[in-house]
């Protein structure tokens, strides 16, 4: 089960303003919500990545503006951005403490970064998922395919791997050290299912914070599409299942 969170003491505030805070977005044609993402990140961030996973628009140009640093993923995938995101870290900045994963289309509410980071710095979580079933949900911002996915995969988690979690959301922080042990390899819709399972048969101590949601900025690539809804429930399902 998840363990729960204590509040923060004089010690566990001094070693927050110590860490060192990376953050990675991968982006697809996001050049009208990139800017307001970013824009709202906190300052404990140290440094914000943008990966551009093959836009067509004008995400990269806007995003540089915006004052982050901008790679390229030519591989079209969700994983295969943040690997790329990964690799970028792991050689220029590899003494960086937590890495937070973040969407670029606004639906995810950025201000909220430190409740994600909090648990790492008070309480030596591992792992920390933003949760928008425990949270505040736009109605309409959770697709009933999105609903049901969510419940299904994790109660499977809860049965097969034995940890408790309520939702798959991209939304979240991982210690960096943590995050290389996992050795992630999926490069596409398995992605945020992966590092739960992993992470769960790695024994890391998880946790689940409640994050705010509201509908994205433009048609999501996954769920706002039959074929990217069905092509991602395959893949969840299967490396729920692979990894027994």
């Amino acid at each position: 089960m998840l363990i729960q969170i204590r509040a923060l003491s004089p010690m566990d505030i001094l070693n927050k303003t110590a860490s060192v805070n990376r953050l990675i977005i991968p982006a697809l044609n996001e050049e009208k919500s990139i800017a307001k993402v970013i824009g709202e990140i906190p300052s404990l961030i140290e440094e914000i990545i943008v990966i551009d996973n093959g836009s067509i628009d004008d995400t990269i140009q806007v995003a540089r503006n915006a004052g982050a640093t901008v790679l390229q993923e030519a591989e079209r995938g969700y994983g295969a951005a943040c690997l790329k995101g990964i690799d970028y870290v792991k050689q220029n900045h590899p003494s960086t403490d937590i890495i937070v994963f973040l969407d670029a289309d606004y639906s995810d509410f950025p201000i909220e970064t430190p409740s994600l980071i909090d648990p790492i710095l008070s309480n030596e979580f591992d792992l920390v998922i933003g949760s928008r079933v425990l949270g505040n949900h736009e109605k309409g911002s959770l697709t009933p395919v999105q609903q049901f996915g969510n419940w299904l995969s994790c109660i499977l988690i809860k049965i097969i791997y034995k940890v408790k979690f309520t939702d798959l959301g991209p939304f979240r922080a991982i210690k960096f050290k943590k995050l290389l042990e996992l050795d992630m390899k999926d490069r596409n819709y398995g992605w945020t299912v992966e590092m739960q399972i992993k992470a769960a048969k790695q024994n890391f101590y998880c946790t689940e914070v409640p994050v705010s949601y509201r509908k994205r900025i433009g048609i999501s690539k996954v769920s706002g599409t039959i074929k990217g809804s069905i092509l991602a429930g395959y893949k969840i399902l299967y490396t729920i299942f692979k990894s027994v």
